[in-house]
């Protein structure tokens, strides 16, 4: 007897029939591109046709001679029929092995044979699987694409035992073979390269432009979104030149495919750097590249626009660093030639100022000894003007040390005076009585305070009328003191003030100024835990105040300096200059001291053979071997002279780093050149102290 199922009293399950049903279901398939999205209610519309509950499609992955494992592809089935019952499992490759019914259905699929009949009648775990589902009766078709095994259409009925007709089997099948062509569309070449040409346009960083021939914009593309800030949907269908094109660049031209064209340069075809306008009418460079397009009888443009800002703003930050590079190149290579030149310079400065002084001590008369203290104070000067210009181009660390502010501002002063005085620029200077005394690095210091009174020179050098630069050392209270530079020039425009201190950032002409000055002086003024700030001047000028912490608890006097240099008879003085160790020898020997010089080393044994020096002087640059070379000999062969070894030069700056690299204990103290009888004298009663310590 066949049972078929009784009619349904809801027309909308059983209308339209399966014949017509599968007509739609196949021209739905045929007319769309993507049978994905159509595919649910392609199931829903078939299992309603046949008077249905689920209707799945199956995905088979065949296993090279092992047979296939099943997926669920789509699935269908009326929830309030079959509400609470199991879906469909996954079978696993396992689970066709292990099963007699599965491995036949796997071969039998295919070849394309049809699945159908009633759950009673098979056994195994498709009668689980199905029982856990409510299937009464099913039916399954082998969907095929590009002629090999895709997967299976099936269709079940939850309620009713049945026999299918052969109209409901020919209409599966039609819609299996349907499905089977829609996944050979899909994946046909041009549908690839389509899905392809779509998801590149849609993650394009570049922009991307399609207009026709009318210029109105057609295809416009995430990146274009972004880049333009127009959104897709209120900019196609606009003509480009009133969107993208430059207001500038507008006039003359009907359409935005006119000026695509050009004026006898057109850019069809062409890769160029030009300028573009975005929705909030900002002009930013780009670059272009337009190619034109044949579809049908339409003539369209493809347009890909590269924002450059950010490839300019690296550019400009690639230039600034090259820049900066040349700049310190430019110092590394001034500071080692003042480096040079200095030690030349400061060994006749150290015999001037030396013998000056011996002048002075022995000049027969009033006369004679105050022009001996007029050519000491010229030699001295001259020897702080070449140790400053030397400090501040030749960058190193921060080294605080006792400093007296007013003597690192008036360094400044020395070094800059000449480019005043050649500008007309007179300078007042008000210091603070006594010393103002810092824990600081004085090359710094005085870097910062020439800094401040180059920018006055600058400022004032256009400026007509009064030309003045005032320069102030101050106390505020006990723990605060400072300096002041200030000017009589244009001042500083109140829009650009928060600027100043940023690096790069200058208001002086090429080729003046870099802009890293007042970012470098903020840098060591911080870096000493003090403030930097702009003053406005009334009514006009500019102001730059720095205050630093006093250094509490200094000592200031002579008293301090005073020889101790009992125990100090005999010195041994090494340098290659006769008249620069000459000199000191004269000194010393002001204050009581035989002296031996050497002015060719040999070595410490040959040296010390018949000779015992208490005090050993020597100079750092020499060709035979170098100050620190002899020290090491020295203390190796004698080790108590390590507290007793002063070394002389002329290049402090270059020689921090050389004493740096010995250990603390062992670094021997320093002279620096040109020195004066009261350097000496200093220098004696420290090495004074350091062998009373050890005793």
């Amino acid at each position: 007897m066949v049972e078929t199922q009784p009619p349904s009293t809801n027309p909308a399950i059983t209308e339209p029939g399966c014949t017509v049903a599968a007509a739609r279901i196949v021209r739905r398939l045929h007319e769309t591109a993507e049978w994905q999205r159509i595919i649910a209610d392609v199931l829903e519309l078939l299992a309603r046709s046949l008077g249905c509950h689920r209707a799945i499609l199956f995905r088979l992955r065949e296993l090279p001679g092992e047979g296939f494992a099943q997926s669920i592809a789509a699935y269908w089935e009326d929830e309030d029929a079959l509400r609470g019952t199991d879906r469909p499992r996954v079978i696993l490759q396992s689970i066709v092995n292990a099963d007699p019914l599965l491995t036949r259905l796997a071969e039998e699929v295919r070849q394309g044979k049809m699945f159908a009949g009633r759950t009673r009648e098979i056994q195994g775990y498709l009668r689980q699987d199905f029982e856990n589902q409510k299937i009464k009766s099913f039916l399954s078709v082998t969907v095929f694409a590009n002629g090999h095994l895709w997967g299976t259409l099936a269709v079940n009925d939850c309620a009713v035992e049945r026999r299918w007709t052969d109209e409901e089997k020919a209409a599966v099948e039609i819609v299996a073979m349907a499905i089977g062509a829609a996944i050979e569309r899909s994946l046909s070449d041009a549908h690839v390269s389509e899905i392809i040409r779509q998801t590149m346009l849609q993650a394009s960083l570049d922009a991307i432009i399609v207009i026709d021939e009318t210029a109105s914009v057609i295809e416009f593309n995430p990146a274009a979104e972004r880049i333009y800030g127009y959104k897709r949907s209120e900019i196609l269908g606009k003509d480009l030149i009133d969107t993208i094109i430059p207001h500038f660049y507008r006039k003359g031209y009907a359409t935005g495919a006119d000026y695509m064209a050009g004026r006898g340069a057109p850019m069809i075809g062409q890769r160029m750097e030009t300028v573009t306008q975005n929705a909030r009418g900002e002009i930013f460079p780009i670059e272009l590249t337009v190619t034109e397009m044949q579809v049908a009888d339409r003539r369209l443009f493809f347009g890909s626009i590269r924002d450059l800002r950010e490839q300019r703003r690296a550019e400009e930050e690639i230039n600034r660093q090259r820049e900066k590079l040349h700049q310190n190149e430019k110092m590394a290579a001034m500071g080692s030639l003042l480096a040079g030149v200095s030690h030349e310079l400061n060994n006749p400065l150290a015999v001037v100022v030396a013998q000056s002084t011996l002048l002075h001590e022995f000049a027969p008369d009033q006369q004679t000894k105050l022009r001996a203290e007029k050519v000491r104070a010229a030699a001295e000067r001259c020897g702080r003007i070449v140790k400053s210009f030397l400090g501040m181009v030749r960058l190193h660390p921060t080294v605080p040390a006792e400093t007296d502010l007013n003597s690192a501002v008036r360094a400044a002063l020395e070094v800059t005076a000449y480019g005043a005085r050649s500008s007309g620029i007179n300078i007042d200077a008000d210091f603070a009585p006594g010393t103002i005394p810092v824990l600081a690095d004085a090359d710094h210091i005085t870097q910062v305070a020439a800094n401040f009174l180059i920018n006055s020179q600058h400022a004032l050098a256009a400026q007509n009328g009064e030309r003045r630069i005032m320069v102030r050392t101050f106390r505020l209270g006990e723990r605060t003191v400072g300096f002041a530079v200030e000017d009589t020039g244009p001042g500083i425009p109140a829009a650009i003030r928060h600027r100043i201190f940023d690096s790069y950032f200058t208001t002086k002409p090429v080729g003046v100024g870099t802009g890293i000055g007042l970012s470098i002086s903020k840098a060591i003024v911080e870096r000493h835990k003090g403030s930097i700030r702009f003053e406005e001047v009334t009514p006009n000028g500019a102001r730059f105040v720095v205050e630093l912490p006093a250094f509490v608890g200094a000592h200031t006097g002579v008293a301090a300096q005073e020889t101790r240099s009992s125990g100090l008879r005999h010195a041994l003085v090494i340098d290659d200059e006769p008249d620069v160790a000459a000199s000191l020898s004269d000194i010393l020997e002001l204050m009581g001291i035989k002296s031996r010089i050497v002015t060719a080393w040999s070595t410490a044994s040959a040296v010390l053979s018949d000779y015992e020096p208490d005090i050993v002087f020597s100079d750092l640059r020499m060709p035979e071997a170098s100050g620190i070379t002899i020290y090491r000999e020295l203390i190796a062969y004698r080790p108590d002279l390590g507290r007793r070894f002063v070394l002389v030069t002329g290049d402090m700056v270059g020689a921090r780093a050389e004493i740096g690299a010995l250990p603390p204990h062992e670094r021997p103290l320093v002279l620096e050149k040109p020195f004066s009888t009261l350097d000496v004298r200093s220098a004696l009663a420290a090495v004074n102290d350091q062998t009373t310590m050890t005793h």
